[in-house]
């Protein structure tokens, strides 16, 4: 497998590394590629950007289980919210691990190489995305790891089972939900209660405490992802009338990223054995809405799939016919990425330079 080594300038070298890495993920047509498994497994945490079929059985609004999701997917729609990969089940690949199940469906032998417990409208906050219904919180999705390291227990006994659990990979990204369903909510008292950085300390505050719950219960490497650059994303360009994306909104979430970090530092210095890394989505969003071109996008600005002004009115709906040339698109929808870039964050989270990962990447993190 072609490898996007240094992620570093020059940026033509940059792109062309990176998307023969793309191509070579993808051309694993959705399959364990026989790899080396680098970690026991991975287990994930997030929301709508990870999820792949949590929600698929919840009463809720936030389901992706329907055509066209999955278009590009071999498996068809299977919940996750993108036309074929997304970013974690790349990163699996590269791992060398199969795709990750979802906890609604893993049990026995399923759990072996990790679960996804990733759910659409979640949030760090229990509170978040209830205008969709039925999620899955981070709280409630670190309950359910804990049945899982039950199930693993019984089977392995207690120190072999914390041995394993121990080189295992955990996956963090929340936070998108926090602001796009709750904050930026009109009916949501949020906003008028915290000013932005005093909502990010809140969030940091809760963040810190479950991360630190994560590693009490064994896990020991952590990915933790950032926010990207919501204020360009087709709903928030779709409310407005220059199209540009939103300074306010990329400057609302600013602050909770730079107290991610700073709570990373602090539980590297604190927790015996830990280590955590921060996977910069914004940075890597940056650049590649900046050098799209270089990286084979040609629509940076709207949907692949919706309704509206930048196909980000409405989301993806069912049977609606998406655009034919989803490579070229870096939005699939409203609030999602293509797999194109799934699949190109991943190659930077896993072999990427330090402007984007750090203090390692997801390569180095696998082989402490």
């Amino acid at each position: 497998m072609a490898r996007c080594l240094t992620l570093q300038p020059p940026l033509s070298m940059l792109a062309v590394l990176c998307m023969a890495l793309v191509q070579s993920v993808r051309g694993q047509n959705n399959g364990f590629n026989n790899r080396r498994e680098m970690v026991p497994a991975m287990f994930i945490f997030g929301d709508s950007l990870i999820d792949n079929g949590n929600n698929n059985n919840l009463p809720s609004f936030a389901k992706a289980n329907y055509f066209p999701y999955g278009i590009d997917f071999s498996a068809g729609p299977t919940g996750r919210f993108s036309n074929g990969y997304t970013m974690v089940d790349a990163i699996a690949e590269l791992l060398g691990l199969p795709l990750i199940p979802p906890y609604s469906q893993a049990s026995g032998n399923k759990v072996l190489h990790g679960v996804n417990y990733a759910s659409a409208a979640a949030g760090i906050l229990d509170i978040t995305g209830r205008n969709f219904v039925g999620r899955i919180p981070f709280n409630e999705q670190i309950r359910n790891f804990e049945n899982t390291l039950n199930q693993i227990t019984a089977n392995l006994g207690a120190d072999e089972a914390a041995t394993s659990i121990g080189k295992c990979i955990f996956f963090v990204g929340m936070g998108s939900n926090d602001y796009l369903n709750n904050y930026l909510m009109p009916n949501y008292p949020t906003r008028n209660q915290y000013n932005a950085q005093q909502y990010a300390d809140i969030l940091a505050h809760t963040y810190t405490q479950q991360l630190t719950r994560l590693y009490n219960l064994g896990a020991r490497k952590f990915a933790v992802a950032g926010l990207g650059l919501m204020g360009c994303i087709p709903s928030i360009l779709a409310q407005s009338m220059s199209g540009s994306c939103s300074e306010e909104v990329n400057l609302l979430v600013n602050p909770f990223n730079e107290n991610v970090k700073a709570t990373l530092r602090n539980l590297n210095a604190n927790l015996p054995g830990a280590t955590f890394i921060f996977v910069d989505v914004a940075t890597m969003f940056q650049e590649i809405l900046a050098n799209a071109r270089s990286y084979g996008f040609s629509v940076v600005n709207r949907g692949c799939c919706g309704i509206g002004r930048n196909r980000g009115q409405i989301t993806c709906l069912p049977f609606q016919t998406p655009c034919p040339n989803r490579r070229q698109y870096v939005f699939w929808d409203a609030f999602h990425p293509t797999e194109a870039v799934n699949i190109l964050m991943a190659t930077m989270a896993f072999n990427g330079h330090s402007s984007f990962v750090y203090p390692l990447n997801l390569n180095q993190l696998a082989q402490l």
